[in-house]
């Protein structure tokens, strides 16, 4: 069945396990979630944790059964998708009762929902007759939300067989595409995040799934997460011309985000939805010849006009103040809510250790870390278990981690076949080299610090979930959990229900006890300054070259940022107008720290002129 998802956010893929079981807990109320479908294992264990809360028997699918990974993603799709849609059958069953879940229903919908209009006529109406026939069409109208999945395009490794040959079309993200497309979803996305991989864009050719109906119907849709324009213009081509339409592009901020942060060279989110917004038709009608092109080249039926094409935004969104804003000045269709759902057990799965540790958090305990393997910068919450774990190892003189799970192997400096840099056995290498290497004191602590840095997300993303369930670990060595929010959860201080996050979001409510919290965009900014400044202290005195011309490109895109939002501050009103005067004195306090940090950038300048 076609249909338009009721609420206006969606919630974003969150590690490994936060997400994993989230359509359980939300879609029933038609809200949008994405689930991660990287880590097998841990699928293989929701989904015998889910046969059994079902009652029904489940047959082990393992390592020695062909096209596992597939296999075992395809079922557990397959299993959520047939819970939710029961859920949603129960829910048409039930009475309008107030406090139940078939009310709950329609009082989580926006106020400017018409459907929810008609539900508060129903409620209200004293003729019984017409009461009833309200009541058969919003029983109609109760739609589940999308079961997405997310593929991080760079967890690609190739796998191999009994003999040691690599087995086609089985690497890591091909099997787990195969996966979703082999599964019963319908009106459910692909989300592709972390850049391009033409190995997965060209399996991806090779698919009928992606393929539109005479009427223009995608049933399973691609979505693309990118952090500018031109990202989404490559992206969106590269698959155009393979014949494969773009649904959307996920827009999220480079620095103030959770998990992996991809910085964009200075340039802010302002000024990128600014560019997506006069240029948006410009992007669908660019991509849509090149499609039409390929369709023709291949013999498929071609269309008269391009399918639908979202633009929404995710990372730092915090009022619904900002929500709002985002989505009537930009015109964006959608938002993401991340990082504050991790305070939300009834649309999340956290353990309660790290609950707890979430609720405390402080701007100070999440740092954007080195400690993702991948070598790409990551949000991490200090203090965690998997932390506390990974020093004690270090201190015991074992340092990294027995590598069971193998996702994100990616080095070959010690070896033929990749390895993790979380790995022991790595960092045991690479700690005997740096030892032997003529390297002054200081040098040789900050290569072994950063060494000591890289810890196993494997298992330590996937643990909360496993915790929570008590389903055992994958790897009885690695217990701890660690967690990737974004700096967001600095402000939001408290668990709460679905209702009070879904009310906070719509501006029915306020779950935000502190007073001091930056517009996103500001503590955006200040990401970006604060990264800005460590990149002029990692250079130590180096700046030649393509080194000193991206430092200098960096500054002038931030500054040309600020410059955006001052003349945004000056000429808007209504609303902003409340918030106006605070915004400018944040942006003058930015720009100080930025002229600050350019004057030390001129003195190296001067000394290596």
């Amino acid at each position: 069945m076609h249909h338009t998802a009721p609420h206006s956010f969606h919630i974003p893929v969150m590690g490994l396990a936060y997400t994993i079981d989230t359509p359980v807990k939300v879609a029933r109320f038609g809200i949008n979630s994405v689930v991660s479908i990287i880590e097998d294992n841990l699928v293989e264990k929701m989904r015998r944790y889910y046969y059994t809360q079902l009652g029904e028997p489940c047959a082990p699918i393992t390592h020695a059964d062909p096209d596992y990974r597939a296999r075992r993603i395809t079922d557990y799709l397959n299993l959520l998708n047939r819970i939710v849609h029961k859920q949603v059958e129960d829910l048409r069953n039930l009475p309008f009762t107030p406090g139940n879940d078939l009310c709950k229903y329609f009082e989580l919908l926006p106020d400017n929902s018409s459907i929810k209009s008609v539900y508060g006529e129903m409620m209200a109406q004293t003729d019984p007759v017409v009461q009833l026939k309200q009541q058969a069409w919003l029983r109609k109208q109760l739609v589940p939300g999308s079961i997405d999945v997310n593929i991080m395009t760079k967890l690609d490794k190739n796998n191999t067989d009994a003999n040691g040959q690599v087995i086609e079309d089985g690497s890591d993200a091909v099997a787990a595409l195969r996966g979703f497309v082999r599964s019963d979803l319908s009106n459910a996305s692909l989300v592709l995040s972390a850049g391009m991989n033409p190995r997965l864009f060209a399996y991806m050719e090779k698919l009928t799934e992606f393929d539109a109906d005479e009427n223009g119907w995608l049933n399973k849709k691609i979505v693309i997460k990118v952090s500018d324009y031109r990202s989404a213009l490559i992206q969106g081509k590269m698959l155009a011309k393979k014949g494969l339409w773009t649904s959307e592009f996920r827009i999220e901020s480079g620095l103030n985000c959770g998990g992996h942060a991809f910085a964009s060279d200075g340039y802010l989110l302002g000024p990128i939805l600014e560019e997506f917004k006069n240029k948006r038709q410009e992007l669908v009608d660019t991509l849509f010849a090149a499609y039409s092109d390929a369709l023709q080249t291949k013999g498929k039926r071609r269309f008269d006009a391009p399918h639908s094409m979202k633009i929404t935004v995710q990372g730092g969104i915090g009022t619904a103040e900002e929500d709002t804003f985002l989505r009537t000045h930009y015109g964006v269709d959608g938002t993401g809510w991340g990082t504050p759902f991790l305070l939300v057990p009834e649309a999340t799965t956290v353990d309660e250790h790290t609950l707890q540790q979430l609720t405390n958090a402080r701007e100070e305990d999440v740092v954007l870390s080195h400690n993702s393997p991948l070598g790409v910068r990551f949000h991490y919450l200090k203090g965690t278990t998997a932390e506390l774990e990974k020093f004690a190892r270090a201190d015991k003189g074992k340092p990294g981690s027995l590598c069971s799970e193998k996702f994100l192997v990616s080095n070959t400096e010690f070896s033929e076949d990749p390895i993790c840099t979380a790995s022991r056995t790595y960092q045991r290498k690479k700690l005997e080299q740096l030892q032997a290497a003529d390297l002054a004191p200081a040098e040789r602590e900050s290569q072994i610090k950063k060494v000591l840095a890289k810890e196993c997300l494997c298992t330590g993303l996937s643990n909360a979930a496993l915790q929570e369930y008590g389903l055992g670990p994958l790897n009885k060595r690695a217990l701890g959990v660690n967690v990737c929010p974004g700096p967001n959860i600095a402000y939001f201080s408290k668990v709460v229900s679905l209702r009070e996050m879904i009310d906070h979001i719509y501006g029915r409510a306020n779950v935000i006890t502190r007073s001091d919290r930056p517009h996103m965009f500001i503590k955006e900014l200040s990401l970006y300054i604060d990264y800005w400044k460590e990149l002029l202290n990692d250079a130590s005195g180096e700046l030649d070259g393509k080194r000193r011309k991206y430092v200098q490109d960096f500054h002038q895109n931030i500054a040309a940022g600020i410059s955006y939002y001052r003349g945004l501050a000056d000429k808007l009103s209504g609303d902003w107008s409340a918030v106006r005067t605070r915004f400018q004195d944040e942006l003058a306090h930015a720009e100080s720290q930025l002229e600050a940090a350019f004057g030390v950038l001129e003195q190296k300048l001067a000394v290596h002129a």
